[in-house]
């Protein structure tokens, strides 16, 4: 029987460095502070702003709301990004996807301060990850799942490890720093041939691909280990991972849940990266 790696208990043991850092900036002065930045009112991104918000304010971090119209103009919407930029009593900038078609994601991406960028979205913080400069941040989700190696006490040096999934969120970046652990890397894809084969080969399989259930055990090589970043819902309302965890979850060594896994652990990685920035700002 796999171990499941729960994503509560690294949370858990994340919040007691996040709290003490906190409190350090607290006594010089500093209130840690996010801007949450949504356009539009699409059901999903409100609901995880409030969920971020409900996170934040646990860890009493202020987690201030920028709310703009679906039909702001692309000039207006640039003019404030750049206004929180230069607030300096905000320490990081989270933007809520998707944005409006006619608002090139490319040229927000770019806009957003590098150095308040705590999810990653900025292609210099990509950059400084390729470079293995700890000033960059890396996206949550993808620093989550290294998280959990580390918690876990897992070797990756060495390690072939495939990563199922190329985007700018999780694949690549998370390739990145597998690699940086000397890790031997294989990013997968739509055109990837003999997909399963190639996933069979990993010691350490990350499947973000966003397909419910798609990975079966004819992916996973016996004694793998499993990090199962996807979030699908069903059509039950279900929500499940990419991976088919009963089909899996007896073939390999370790295992993450959907619900209850790398998703917990992205929540702590977003509170430290805010605290991160607030230091780095504050010269700390």
């Amino acid at each position: 029987m796999a171990t499941l790696m729960k994503g509560k208990e690294i949370a858990d043991f994340l919040r007691e460095e996040i709290t003490a850092d906190i409190e350090f900036l607290a006594s010089k002065g500093i209130k840690c502070a996010m801007a949450a930045i949504r356009v539009g009112e699409r059901p999903d991104a409100v609901s995880y702003e409030k969920a971020t918000m409900k996170w934040l304010d646990k860890l009493n971090i202020d987690c201030v709301p920028f709310t703009y119209p679906e039909d702001i103009s692309k000039e207006d919407f640039f003019k404030e990004i750049e206004k929180i930029n230069n607030m300096e009593n905000i320490h990081g900038m989270l933007l809520f996807r998707p944005i409006p078609r006619d608002i090139d994601t490319g040229e927000v991406e770019y806009t957003i301060s590098a150095i308040k960028d705590i999810d990653g979205m900025n292609p210099v913080n990509f950059g400084k990850i390729c470079t293995s400069d700890e000033t960059g941040y890396a996206p949550c989700t993808a620093k989550a799942v290294m998280e959990i190696l580390k918690f876990h006490k897992i070797d990756i040096s060495g390690k072939k490890a495939v990563v199922l999934g190329r985007s700018m969120v999780i694949g690549k970046p998370v390739s990145m720093l597998l690699l940086n652990e000397n890790a031997t890397v294989t990013i997968c894809h739509s055109r990837t041939k003999d997909l399963a084969a190639v996933c069979r080969e990993a010691d350490i399989l990350v499947a973000a691909i966003g397909k419910a259930g798609f990975v079966t055990d004819e992916f996973v090589k016996d004694g793998a280990i499993v990090i199962d970043v996807g979030i699908n819902v069903t059509d039950e309302g279900k929500v499940v991972g990419d991976v088919d965890f009963a089909a899996v979850e007896g073939k390999c060594s370790y295992i993450t849940p959907v619900p209850g896994g790398v998703g917990s652990v992205t929540n702590a990685v977003l509170a430290r990266h805010i605290v991160k920035a607030a230091k780095r700002l504050n010269g700390y």
